[in-house]
């Protein structure tokens, strides 16, 4: 896919953000200090929380291996390199924003709740942003990330927070503290598990470039992205995994979502409309870049204002484009948002690991499975003896119809026991 159509880091994300979020500046304790003055903080003040509210706050003072261009300072959290990273890289023209990313350690709640509301304390120049969002742990998984005043479909048990920071040159931001307090309230429905939609996917290309979550890309890699960082996996996590399939079922690859795009960056395209981000008036499964491009919705533009110049809806590594799915050209695929179903889980521990059409490496193989991708696992049968990472076993997973991987390759099993087919 060539560059001027990649909108994972956009000159004017920062601006659009501070647009959309201008009514939630930042609270802090005490006067606000002049350096604020035009920073954006997403913050959703926890006033009348339910008596029985949790309170705490995120940590962060511990920078890692999951976190992207921030650093700690004596005052608080800052990005690492306040460049842009088009600055940073002659080559790399896509990004006029320098981001920077934190994602917490999840905190096991007291009990259940189904709301998570944050305030941040900050500071900053003006046209930086900060933006925090959250995730919750339910049986099945985690859910989908959300912003500031989450409110999740069910009870979850677990909650992580991640920090977004944005800033344009030298300009940057500084947090000293974010607070979360979870509580419960009135559930809102999210996707219909099982969902899967076809739309148009594109090649990434890019090879060593960064990922949204700070992966450098590999040769004939092996991920995906989609235009909303609410299905964004954390680096070297398939939490948030996609099965892509040509349109007509013979190559498919389960892969996780490393980076954001195509064209736009709050399009959560496959949730309906009460829990989509923008759009809402859009039809569920339907891409706004789709739209603009075959309907002329928003005149034809992306939220960034770009005219779009195909209607794609989701981007594919080299690997997965080559060789998960033996594309030659852009082309329509069906995708399934696995992240939006339920039921048994395994993590595949090396990749990217074949699928066949039987419980034996003599069968035909029909796709891949990325290394890490997280794959539903519908039931078990007994086949040939495999020695994988994990274990020798001849006991075979069956992914979907006509689709199987040896157990051997699969790590941690969660969400229920694993049927006899």
């Amino acid at each position: 896919m060539t560059l001027p159509y990649r909108p994972i880091r956009s000159a004017v994300l920062a601006a659009t953000l501070t647009l959309a979020l201008s009514v939630a500046l930042v609270p802090t304790a005490g006067p606000v200090p002049a350096a604020t003055t035009g920073l954006t903080v997403t913050s959703v003040p926890a006033s009348a929380p339910a008596a029985s509210a949790e309170r705490w706050r995120a940590d962060l003072t511990v920078v890692d291996g999951d976190d992207v261009n921030v650093r700690r300072g004596a005052a608080g959290l800052r990005l690492r390199d306040a460049r842009p990273s088009a600055a940073r890289s002659g080559r790399s023209p896509h990004s006029a924003l320098a981001e920077g990313t934190l994602v917490s350690a999840p905190r096991t709640l007291s009990r259940p709740a189904t709301r998570v509301r944050a305030e941040v304390s900050a500071q900053g120049a003006a046209g930086a942003t900060v933006e925090v969002q959250v995730r919750g742990w339910r049986a099945m998984g985690w859910t989908e990330w959300r912003g500031a005043d989450a409110v999740f479909d069910r009870p979850v048990t677990r909650v992580q927070t991640r920090v977004l920071l944005t800033a344009r040159d030298a300009q940057s931001a500084t947090v000293r503290e974010v607070r979360l307090t979870a509580d419960s309230a009135a559930a809102v429905t999210a996707a219909t598990p099982g969902l899967t939609y076809r739309v148009f996917a594109t090649r990434i290309g890019l090879v060593g470039e960064v990922t949204a979550n700070g992966r450098k890309i590999q040769p004939r890699d092996h991920f995906v992205a989609l235009p909303s960082r609410r299905g964004l996996a954390p680096l070297n996590t398939g939490d948030y995994t996609v099965r892509v399939c040509t349109t007509n079922g013979s190559r498919c690859e389960y892969a996780p979502v490393w980076d954001v795009g195509p064209w736009n960056t709050r399009d959560d395209y496959w949730n309906p409309s009460p829990v989509r981000e923008n759009w809402k008036d859009l039809p569920q499964g339907r891409p706004e870049a789709q739209a603009a491009y075959q309907n002329g919705y928003n005149g034809g533009r992306d939220q960034f204002g770009r005219t779009v110049l195909n209607p794609a809806g989701i981007d594919l590594a080299d690997g997965t484009f080559w060789d998960g799915l033996q594309l030659s050209t852009n082309a329509w695929v069906d995708v399934a948002y696995l992240w939006t179903g339920g039921g048994p889980r395994g993590v595949v521990g090396d990749g990217p690991l074949n699928i066949r059409t039987g419980a034996s490496t003599s069968y035909a193989v029909r796709g891949l499975a990325a290394r890490l991708a997280n794959v539903p696992i519908q039931c078990y049968v007994t086949g040939q003896s495999v020695t994988g990472p994990y274990r020798t076993t001849n006991r075979w997973n069956r992914l979907a119809t006509g689709q199987y991987v040896s157990h051997a390759y699969i790590s941690a099993v969660y969400g229920g026991a694993v049927p006899r087919c």
